[in-house]
């Protein structure tokens, strides 16, 4: 049923595309600041929704996570077709990678089967260009019967002719399905008509993911129809039945069939088009082959993460604002201004050894924030600049030997900013041998960006401890990820991904992402070093805490670590990064020698998750999982740091 929709305010428009299109940086361009982050329900896959003006129209605007067809395989691209599939958007607007056109027609067919006003927007025509592509947008669109509109995200081209057509779109009544050849199109109509529910998009979507076998849509169809589905999947199974491939293969080339013909007179190449600034093409493959790709990613570390997330951020920037700001000035204010408050115990929990102010806020705001800070700053810069999906292809061949695809490459390098957000982000794996795999080697060897920049700045000037440290964490990823691929069972994962262009990173671009994460991390990050203190101040007047503590000491002098470092790891559980404070606070005051920073800092990173981490290891993983991952990880982490220990020891 295609009729032309009403206009419920907002106008409600949804962004939908394969991942690294350029989806999120038009999505920023059409909303502006009014942005809010949710999880689909029940499931733990982000979806941003903005509000912006089309001309008069006021548009909320979703930015869909990442897909490749409504065929869906991974909990991303499920969440983007519910999306599509629930009927409640007045436009769709297909994001394509202006220069793999031919490969992306596939879902903009797809989508225009569902029955919804559709607007096609060819993004990165700067690189369609640069490669010598000439598109006819005008004729594309007519064969479409939907407009195709040029755009270029990052540089705001194209965005007012966006929004016209959206508004255009919204206006007019939907175009008619596609139509396929050699029997597809036959059995896609055959099978529609067998559909007599109420579907609230047009049911040829429906049928043409029940030909291809999709579970979901068919517990879809068993809701809506009166009998349970039963005739539409008799009919689809006649349907198919003369199909001499898999009907999903049929289906898929049928449509690359028609996307050909769409393309056809639309789409031609200049000669000699992409001669123009082919040194990028050079440079972003090499980037991700291993031979070249490695040695510019050990660059990358150092000249980022050692020096300016380790050396600047967490020693310049910390110690001017620990030593210079809160030691001088900051805490002598605040012990004199509670100086007066008769009660001991009242008193002690706002300033004092555990006190909110002088422990809980200082950790937060003058070793956390500069070097949180820092790390945002950096890793807006490299993915900004189409760096992180030539990792994913440089890793992809490593991770392949831990059980993993390049895919995991995200939540893995999220972990560094935050393993409590990393391991949400598993979820968009696709086996579950995947992700319990990412899940362990993340709650065991990847530390978040506070505890690393923190570690680091803690080892910069120590060459022996900071070598022994990045080769005991990842000997340990690799070990325990190739022990764990060989354990578990079960489906290996499948890779595939595109590549955006390399491009010089944008300024406003940078900055804003590491203002809106700085502020979320900050958000997050201060009630829980309250929290903690509090929680710390309660267990040290009940005695809970020198308990704790006590029990820990033979364990942390076994591995030759002064007993101080007893409640170093008791302020881990709280939170990774707090604990890693409480280490930089030792080694301040002169409490550690090289050695002892390398045991304390290789022990302290493999040690357990902090309480986030491991609640969010319960939700996507299950309990049982979970504190298996945990009572595996303790022992594990003491273990190499005992083995750290006797063999820097024994070579001295």
């Amino acid at each position: 049923m295609r009729t032309v929709p009403k206009h419920p305010e907002p106008l409600r428009v949804a962004l939908v595309g394969a991942p690294n299109v350029g989806k999120s940086a038009l999505f920023n361009r059409l909303t502006g600041r009014y942005v809010t982050v949710s999880n689909y329900p029940g499931t733990s896959v982000e979806v941003c929704r903005g509000r912006g003006m089309f001309g008069d129209m006021a548009a909320e605007v979703l930015d869909t996570p990442g897909m490749y067809s409504l065929l869906a395989t991974s909990e991303e691209e499920r969440v983007a077709r519910r999306l599509v599939l629930e009927g409640g958007v007045d436009v769709l607007v297909h994001v394509v990678d202006a220069k793999h056109l031919p490969r992306m027609l596939s879902l903009t067919l797809q989508l225009a089967e569902v029955g919804r006003p559709l607007v096609v927007a060819l993004n990165m025509m700067d690189e369609a260009e640069r490669h010598g592509l000439e598109i006819d947008t005008a004729r594309l669109g007519v064969r479409l019967g939907v407009p195709v509109v040029s755009t270029v995200a990052v540089e705001g081209r194209g965005l007012g002719v966006l929004r016209d057509a959206i508004v255009r779109a919204a206006r007019s009544p939907a175009g008619a399905p596609p139509v396929y050849g050699n029997g597809v199109g036959t059995a896609i109509r055959t099978v529609r008509g067998s559909l007599t529910g109420v579907y609230p998009v047009d049911p040829t979507a429906l049928a043409a993911l029940l030909i291809q076998g999709d579970a979901e849509t068919e517990a879809i169809v068993a809701r809506a129809e009166n009998d349970g589905g039963r005739r539409a999947a008799a009919v689809t199974r006649g349907s198919v039945a003369g199909f001499d491939a898999p009907p999903s293969y049929r289906v898929a080339v049928e449509r690359q069939r028609a996307a050909e013909q769409l393309l056809d007179g639309t789409l031609s190449v200049r000669g000699g088009g992409g001669a123009r600034g082919r040194w990028r093409d050079r440079l972003g493959r090499a980037l991700a082959r291993p031979l070249t790709g490695i040695p510019a990613l050990l660059l990358i570390v150092y000249l980022g993460l050692y020096l300016f997330v380790g050396r600047f951020g967490g020693g310049a920037v910390v110690d001017w604002l620990d030593r210079g700001l809160f030691e001088r000035g900051v805490n002598p204010f605040l012990e004199r201004l509670f100086a007066g408050v008769p009660w001991p115990a009242a008193r002690s929990l706002f300033v004092g050894d555990y006190g909110l102010l002088t422990l809980g806020v200082r950790y937060a705001v003058a070793i956390i924030l500069p070097i949180v800070g820092a790390f945002f700053l950096f890793f807006s810069i490299i993915e900004d600049s189409g760096y992180l999906p030539r990792l994913a292809l440089l890793v992809d061949r490593l991770f392949k030997r831990l059980g993993l695809s390049g895919r995991a490459v995200i939540p893995i390098v999220l972990g560094f900013a935050c393993d409590t957000m990393a391991t949400m982000v598993t979820r968009t794996l696709e086996t579950k041998r995947e992700r319990v795999l990412a899940t362990l080697l993340l709650a065991l060897a990847i530390p978040c960006s506070a505890q690393l920049g923190v570690i680091l700045a803690l080892l910069a000037g120590q060459p022996l401890a900071f070598s022994v440290w990045i080769g005991a964490v990842i000997a340990t990823f690799v070990l325990v990820g190739a022990l764990g691929a060989r354990v578990l069972q079960g489906e290996r994962a499948s890779f595939h991904m595109e590549l955006p262009p390399l491009r010089r990173p944008r300024l406003g671009n940078v900055l804003t992402k590491t203002a809106a994460r700085m502020h979320w991390y900050f958000l997050e990050v201060l009630p829980l070093f309250l929290l903690a203190s509090v929680l710390l101040w309660a267990g040290e007047l009940t005695g809970l805490f020198r308990v704790a503590v006590r029990a820990l000491e033979p364990v942390v002098g076994a591995l030759g670590l002064p007993v101080e470092t007893a409640q170093v790891f008791l302020f881990g559980f709280f939170r990774r990064d707090y604990g890693a404070a409480g280490l930089f606070d030792l080694s301040r005051h002169g409490r550690l020698d090289a050695v002892q920073l390398a045991v304390a800092g290789v022990t302290l990173t493999l040690f357990v998750p902090c309480v986030a981490q491991f609640l969010m290891m319960v939700k996507e993983r299950g309990t049982k999982t979970a504190l298996g991952m945990l009572a595996f990880i303790t022992p594990f982490a003491f273990g190499v740091g005992y083995l750290v220990n006797a063999l820097l020891r024994g070579l001295r």
